[in-house]
């Protein structure tokens, strides 16, 4: 499924994939639209969302572009680069997360580079 993640500095195009999660995926699909303040954790926005998801192929080790849900946090992530977990320039995650979507635009790191803590951020379906 083709969503939207709107912030304050642009918008992007990005994919829900229900195949490596298919429950994570639903849940966040039935949740649409969301909307709350971000916050920054080194090249990864994420955001509490009013959700209740638990552990399902969870990882650490995550791909630029990934979108996933922080069990531990009740959270959105976006990774986008070198988190402070990270032992090299991939995105690792504090903890444990379930990967089920990608950012599809090409300029993504360009427009998340801008984002601050407490700044709106709304994913909506496409």
């Amino acid at each position: 499924m083709k969503i939207k993640i709107k912030t304050e500095h642009g918008e992007l195009d990005a994919e829900i994939n229900e195949n490596k999660n298919p429950k994570t995926a639903r849940t966040i699909i039935q949740a649409l639209p969301l909307e709350s303040k971000a916050n920054r954790w080194g090249y990864e926005i994420y955001f509490e969302i009013p959700v209740k998801i638990g552990k399902e192929n969870s990882q650490q080790e995550v791909e630029i572009g990934d979108l996933a849900y922080w069990v531990e946090g009740s959270s959105f992530c976006i990774f986008f680069g070198k988190t402070p977990a990270s032992s090299n320039n991939k995105p690792k995650a504090y903890s444990p997360v379930n990967v089920f979507g990608k950012i599809t635009s090409e300029n993504f790191i360009e427009i998340l580079k801008k984002v601050k803590d407490g700044e709106k951020i709304r994913v909506e379906k496409a």
